[in-house]
Parts: structure tokens; sequence; C-alpha cells
């Protein structure tokens, strides 16, 4: 069965990411496919959002680790960060629903949705320093704008988890759903969005995301940086320290 998976309803290309016996970690080959789809999504005139989530009881518990060690010669056309700049460039509106974990990339994608729902098992984390690596997705731009420069602070020089009280609390969710009501709600959202005129739709998110350069440029900086950190004795000894739990 594949890891990544979609299905189309009602103008809505729902994207579920299918890997629940490694708490829906992402390797390569997932992000390869996420970009596909999205991408797929985008030329689709049926198509007017997206709606992102994870199987079972996690949304994603971000990286798997092995899988990209393996692959860590970094830059715009790696997999992982091919999706984020996908990500950037979407036109259609993109909502997630996140149940359970959301550990690193799995937060910080959602700063690129239009929409974000988590049901109370939600836990978000941005765990870069704990690794020795820095914020990727464009988060050390897009985190303070959204939450205030001191609270992502504290989000990403500790690193520790939060859960969705705290999320919604700050801005970064917009609401806490009951985990039995989470998809048919994030859904029915997506839905509302997808028969909304797509051209006043998405000259709306242009207008409401502001200078799309600059955040690639930050984007573009934050990677260069990570593939130097990725590199660096102290992460070599976090990831080792990590594998061998």
């Amino acid at each position: 069965m594949s890891t990544i998976q979609f299905q189309d309803e009602q103008g809505v290309r729902i994207i579920t990411i299918n890997r629940p016996d490694k708490r829906n970690a992402l390797n390569l080959e997932m992000y390869t496919r996420l970009t596909e789809y999205l991408i797929q999504g985008e030329s689709d005139n049926g198509i007017n959002a997206f709606l992102l989530k994870g199987e079972g009881d996690c949304f994603t518990s971000g990286n798997d680790v092995a899988d990209f060690l393996k692959n860590s010669d970094l830059g715009p056309n790696h997999p992982t960060f091919k999706f984020l700049f996908t990500l950037l460039d979407l036109t259609k509106p993109l909502v997630a629903a996140v149940a359970g974990p959301a550990v690193g990339i799995g937060t910080t994608l959602l700063l690129h949705c239009d929409l974000v729902y988590a049901d109370n098992t939600a836990k978000f984390q941005l765990p870069f320093i704990n690794l020795a690596l820095v914020p990727e997705a464009g988060a050390s731009l897009l985190l303070p704008r959204l939450v205030g420069q001191t609270k992502a602070n504290e989000l990403l020089l500790l690193g520790e988890p939060f859960d969705a009280q705290i999320a919604q609390a700050m801005g970064l969710i917009n609401q806490t759903v009951p985990s039995d009501e989470l998809m048919n709600y994030a859904l029915a959202q997506s839905i509302k969005l997808a028969q909304k005129p797509p051209q006043a739709l998405k000259i709306s998110r242009q207008l409401l995301r502001g200078d799309k350069a600059l955040i690639r440029e930050q984007m573009l900086k934050e990677l260069e940086e990570f593939a130097l950190r990725l590199q660096s004795d102290e992460a070599k000894a976090k990831f080792k320290a990590f594998l061998s739990k």
C-alpha cells in the first residue's frame, strides 16, 4: 500500500501520509509523492483546495532520520526541500488536519497552510536545536510573524513540545476539534474554500501572504545553514545518539 495516498472529493484533494507503523515518518520517496500530488492538483481545474492529514493517531513524526542521513546532499532539488518550496508556490489553499504528533517538518509545514485544525491529542514540536540543526521551511521568518518574536524564540531555541490548546492560543492553529469530528470538520472547511471564486481566492491568498520572494530568500538561507549544520561534529553526535536509542 502506498505511503502517500490521495483522493479527490468535491473539489478537494485529500492527501494522506500513510505510514502508521513508522509514526508517519517521511522518507524521500514520500516527499517526492507529496510534491507530485500537489503539483498535479495545482494544474487540475477540478481541484480547488488541498487537505493534508496523517493516517491513524499521528500527523507525522517528522523526517525518517536514517533515510534522510543516507541522502544528506542538500540543495533546492533535494526531495525534502523541493516539497517545501512547492508549498511556498501553491496557488490553491491548503488545509491541515492534525491528530497526534506533528514533529519538526510536521509543524513547520503548517506555517504554509491557510487553515489548520487539530484535535486534543495533537502534540507539536520544533526540535531542530536538539539535533544541533537550524529551522527550515521559512520558520525563522514565518513563526515570529505568526506568534511573535518572544514566543518563536521559546519554540525554536528550546525545542520543547506543546499541545493543541497552546497552539491555538498562540495562533498556530485555527481551532481544536474533538477527535471524532476532526476529519469531517476539516473536510467541510476545505470544501467551503473549494467552492469560493477561484481567482478571487488565489489573489486574496497572495495578498495575505505578502512578499513570497522574501520568504523564498529566507528558506534558501535556512537550507544553506541546515546543510552546514548537518555535517557538523555536534550534529553527527546528536544523530548517532538518536539512532542508537
